[in-house]
């Protein structure tokens, strides 16, 4: 009893870490195009609207709440805001330089967020780690897009992804978590505010809100394990891994992704083919159960035997 309940209580204590440690990264498209004005209001352009839903939001954070906001076209540093708890007398100041101008490159930005949240991840353990794009078309480098998404999702990190007065639904729409469509500034700070604050509509869901709904339902054995698992997922940089140490005569390379990518390919002791042991396996079996068949077999023969000689 003592045992569950010491389960009981560390489940509830991480899983309130989990809930309080929220840990966003923002990725702002700042490309030439989202210089354009919006469909429904030709007087406001797409980066205004964007700036103005940003301050929106961020002046309405926790104040522990850790957020990164980059941009795909920095020209020093792509981090306007570095991910760390979020200085709201700053905000202002920095999202008024944002700035419509360059190209659409997604693909190496959403490496530098994850990257940025996989590090956070590393030494907080617990929490809740989103990547957000926000961008009103496709990636100049779509090649990096599809090398780096599927290995960032498979870590476990949640992402949503928003278009800005798209004339068609981004092609990400069914890649990642979930997908929202802003076609005016108004739907545009809504979207935004539905990620980052979690303020969900009837209609849209946001796939990482509910996890600790589920936790709460489950047996506290059964949700110890699953928080270490989240706490354990590999948090290395997305992408090729550099070489393991060196076993034998040759280099064993660690693949890109995973919980269990840091366990090294390591050659194991020589034994008996597959086949054989299999072979080997089955005739122990056998054997085993024929010896049991035949004790019981001679245990009933002696009990009848004795029973026969008491009756005469």
């Amino acid at each position: 009893m003592l045992g569950k309940s010491c389960l009981l209580s560390l489940s509830m204590l991480l899983c309130g870490e989990l809930i309080a440690g929220q840990n966003i990264v923002i990725v702002l498209d700042d490309s030439g195009s989202m210089g354009e004005p919006l469909r429904s209001d030709r007087r406001t352009q797409k980066i205004d609207a964007a700036r103005s839903a940003l301050r929106t939001v961020l002046e309405q954070l926790p104040d522990d709440s850790q957020v990164g906001v980059l941009v795909l076209n920095g020209e020093q540093d792509a981090w306007l805001i570095p991910l760390a708890p979020i200085d709201k007398a700053e905000v202002n100041s920095v999202v008024g330089r944002i700035r419509a101008s360059g190209g659409t490159p997604l693909g190496s930005s959403i490496k530098i967020a994850a990257d940025a949240l996989l590090q956070a991840r590393a030494k907080q353990h617990y929490g809740t780690y989103k990547l957000l794009i926000v961008t009103d078309g496709e990636a100049g480098d779509k090649e990096l897009v599809e090398q780096y998404l599927p290995d960032i999702i498979s870590r476990g990190l949640v992402v949503d992804v928003i278009g800005v007065d798209m004339q068609q639904t981004h092609s990400l729409a069914t890649k990642v978590q979930t997908y929202r469509r802003a076609d005016d500034a108004r739907s545009l700070e809504q979207a935004i505010s539905e990620v980052v604050l979690g303020e969900s509509s009837a209609d849209t869901s946001d796939a990482g809100e509910s996890d600790f709904e589920i936790l709460q339902g489950l047996p506290s054995e059964v949700a110890v394990v699953i928080l270490n698992t989240l706490a354990n997922q590999g948090n290395q940089p997305i992408g090729p891994q550099r070489p393991a140490a060196t076993f034998g005569s040759g280099e064993q390379q660690l693949p890109p992704g995973g919980p269990f990518d840091s366990v090294p390919n390591v050659p194991m002791p020589r034994s008996a083919p597959a086949g054989v042991r299999g072979t080997w396996s089955t005739v122990f079996s056998f054997l085993c159960a024929c010896s049991l068949a035949v004790i019981v077999l001679a245990g009933v023969g002696i009990l009848l035997v004795v029973k026969s000689s008491g009756r005469r």
